[in-house]
């Protein structure tokens, strides 16, 4: 069954505080959260925990003059089937007396799509929690061989979430989703003693995938434990790889979302080569790979009701869509698209293997590194780089890089291999000629 009796009821009762206080506009979003979570110690298991838990979430909104121009606020509170009557109306009260603080030009919430509860398919389906867990974990530890690197600690959680939207247009929708998320730790002794955590989530059992980012992760664990300088300060070509390839990519998707249209934050144009424009608002020829990158829709609905598909972000650098949420999209004249997590770009046309032919420096380890969408500057402290003169590969670390995206999206080289990363499938390594790099 997907609902019990209480959850039914909380769900009424909060449709009944609603009317008692005349609140007219609404979205209402119920979680049900079911987890297996282990917790490792080197590679004995430590923990084991079962979770269950559901939760309740209200966003009100109020229509209101100001200066007489129509508006529309809104507030967001949890609220909890502990609650009494008089402790929810109070909640939602409040809520509705901050929302006439937020003074928005009026809009049209989502209108009533076509209503259904999506069981997601996943290959995580027909499988306990606790099997899915076993054999992620099993996954997970398979490249720690016992080497001078290994696997100090790790955490593994396997989630069902059952999610239901109910709007006050009349929209009644709901989906069943299936992820894993976790985290680890490699850690490398001698010659110095240095760890690395790295995060994954996966929307399905992707077993190699797990596998190829843990036997990175120790390779890079063990080659940092032996970088002891960092490269000198010059201008070299750069390979970013693994997560940070994903990042750079968040320039594209934040510059084409509505509010950065609507701020005119973004100069992206419908129909507009994006990839091809330069600094000064120029044209220049793309002479590295054109950029074609999809939005993935990791859940059928957005959490104000919008059904979400896959859509075309860049078709070869054309922009071919903006995308955000149902305020800044009715503010541009947009169809409503929901937010995106996931994005898939197409590979390249060259492999690892080519773009280190040349001279580089691979960075696979930043302590920090950004991605600005406004000014479209990345960089980083690197942490762990691989630095080829023309002769010998060598670990190095310190310094960092500061490149520019708008100065080198025509030129950049994206690799055939592809990776599967949180909310991204896409190249491993994206290559850049001629970026600046402070070290020694």
């Amino acid at each position: 069954m997907y609902r019990t009796g209480k959850d039914v009821n909380m769900k009424d009762r909060i449709l009944a505080a609603l009317e008692r206080l005349h609140i007219d506009e609404y979205i209402i979003t119920e979680d049900q959260t079911r987890s297996a979570e282990l917790f490792f110690i080197k590679k004995s298991l430590d923990t084991r925990r079962i979770k269950n838990n559901t939760s309740y979430s209200v966003t009100v909104y109020r229509s209101f003059d100001k200066d007489e121009q129509p508006m529309k606020g809104s507030s967001m509170v949890h609220v909890y089937d502990s609650m009494t009557d008089a402790e929810l109306d109070k909640t939602l009260s409040g809520a509705y007396l901050a929302a006439s603080f937020v003074c928005n030009p009026t809009y049209e919430l989502q209108e009533k799509t076509v209503n259904e509860f999506i069981e997601m398919k996943s290959d995580l389906q027909g499988k306990t929690l606790e099997e899915s867990a076993k054999i992620m974990a099993d996954a997970l530890f398979a490249e720690d061989k016992d080497g001078d690197a290994f696997l100090n600690s790790a955490e593994l959680f396997v989630n069902e979430v059952t999610t239901r939207i109910f709007t006050s247009t009349g929209i009644d929708a709901g989906y069943r989703k299936y992820y894993v998320t976790g985290e680890f730790v490699a850690q490398c002794k001698e010659p110095q003693d240095v760890e690395t955590y790295q995060g994954f989530r996966y929307d399905s059992l992707e077993t190699e995938a797990l596998k190829a980012k843990v036997r990175r992760t120790l390779d890079y664990t063990l080659a940092r434990a032996q970088a002891k300088k960092a490269p000198a300060a010059g201008n070299y070509r750069v390979i970013i790889c693994d997560s940070y390839a994903k990042e750079l990519f968040e320039y594209y998707t934040a510059r084409s979302l509505a509010p950065y249209i609507y701020g005119k934050y973004s100069s992206f144009k419908l129909g507009e080569n994006v990839q091809a424009k330069t600094a000064d608002g120029g044209n220049t020829e793309i002479t590295g790979d054109p950029l074609t990158v999809s939005l993935i829709a990791s859940v059928p609905f957005s959490d104000e009701g919008t059904r979400q598909i896959d859509r075309q972000l860049l078709d070869k650098g054309v922009l071919k869509t903006y995308h955000g949420g149902v305020r800044f999209s009715r503010y541009i004249g947009a169809e409503p698209t929901g937010n995106y997590r996931s994005i898939k770009v197409a590979p390249g046309t060259t492999s690892v293997e080519e773009m280190k032919k040349q001279p580089y420096l691979q960075v696979v380890n930043f302590s920090d590194f950004q991605m600005d969408d406004f000014t479209g500057h990345f960089g980083g402290e690197i942490r762990l780089a691989f630095l080829y003169d023309g002769e010998t590969v060598t670990p190095v670390t310190g310094g960092s890089i500061n490149g520019s995206i708008i100065e080198k999206q025509a030129s950049m080289q994206l690799s055939t291999e592809m990776q599967v990363e949180d909310g991204y499938e896409g190249p491993l390594a994206v290559c850049f000629d001629d970026i600046a790099v402070a070290g020694e």
